[in-house]
């Protein structure tokens, strides 16, 4: 005899499982070269190549990077990341070249409020 229960099971998208948002209206991901990227001037914490680092840096291998970084232009040249700088750290240990990002234009508040706000605990 075939069990019905398997039919009542409704399969979410990606999306739905695992979080992901959608980027503001008009926003698109640019993919930036990690010698572009600068460290944001008032970034108070410091990234660790700890065996968590690790851990990010073989899921980058494996899956690349999930979520793009958020950086604004730099005053001189490049972009200064706002959120993302283990993805960062990851994605030059990986090896790779560039690196998924979101491009804002924002001032000192709106950038430390943002990288407050994506930094886990």
């Amino acid at each position: 005899m075939k069990s019905k229960s398997a039919e009542k099971v409704k399969l979410k998208s990606f999306d739905d499982l695992f979080g992901a948002e959608e980027a503001p209206a008009g926003e698109t991901v640019s993919f930036v070269s990690l010698s572009q990227l600068h460290t944001f001037k008032d970034h108070p914490f410091r990234v660790q190549d700890d065996e968590k680092m690790q851990e990010t840096v073989d899921s980058v291998k494996r899956y690349g990077v999930l979520i793009p970084g958020i950086v604004r232009p730099h005053p001189e040249n490049g972009y200064e990341v706002i959120a993302g700088h283990r993805r960062w750290r990851a994605c030059e240990l990986a090896g790779l070249e560039e690196m998924p990002v979101l491009i804002r234009n924002l001032n000192d508040d709106e950038a430390t409020i943002i990288m407050v706000d994506t930094v886990r605990p």
